[in-house]
């Protein structure tokens, strides 16, 4: 069982990565362009909101304030918010504007990298919820971002004539 949530924490993040590559390749030229607009948007995004959530906020790891030994080697730095779960939770979040089936799939295995960061001792709920959180803000943002934009920064190019 360890052994599970040991590949979740520290490996999974990777194949979800991979995953989502190839779903992005696989995809139409349509909705690569569509992934590629609200990705390029989105997860800068939602980085900088969980860099400045990290700022405001302190959340010592598991093994710091409770004494426990991780499954997992650490350092003993601010946990708040789960980078791993953010990144996973963000490249779900960018299929779910695109392909609404897909994007389970990636929200399930990025579940399955925030639990598994908690059970091996390395973040609390609070760090991964907040993760999630930061994603949804971020998702919200870029849609908001581009309806009202998206037309102006991605057109395409025209075609001029000789």
């Amino acid at each position: 069982m360890n052994t599970f949530f040991i590949f979740g924490a520290k490996y999974l993040i990777f194949l979800l990565g991979l995953l989502a590559l190839y779903w992005f390749l696989r995809s139409t030229k349509d909705d690569q362009r569509k992934l590629f607009r609200f990705g390029v948007v989105s997860l800068p995004i939602t980085y900088i909101f969980g860099t400045i959530g990290g700022m405001l906020y302190n959340n010592p790891r598991p093994f710091v304030t409770e004494g426990i030994t991780p499954l997992i080697a650490h350092t003993a730095n601010n946990g708040f918010p789960s980078d791993h779960a953010l990144a996973a939770f963000a490249i779900a979040a960018v299929f779910f504007a695109v392909d609404r089936k897909k994007a389970t799939v990636l929200f399930a295995l990025a579940v399955i990298v925030a639990f598994s960061r908690v059970f091996v001792g390395v973040h609390h709920y609070l760090d991964v919820e907040a993760s999630l959180v930061f994603v949804i803000l971020g998702w919200q943002f870029t849609s908001f971002f581009l309806s009202r934009f998206g037309d102006l920064i991605f057109k395409k190019p025209v075609a001029q004539s000789k």
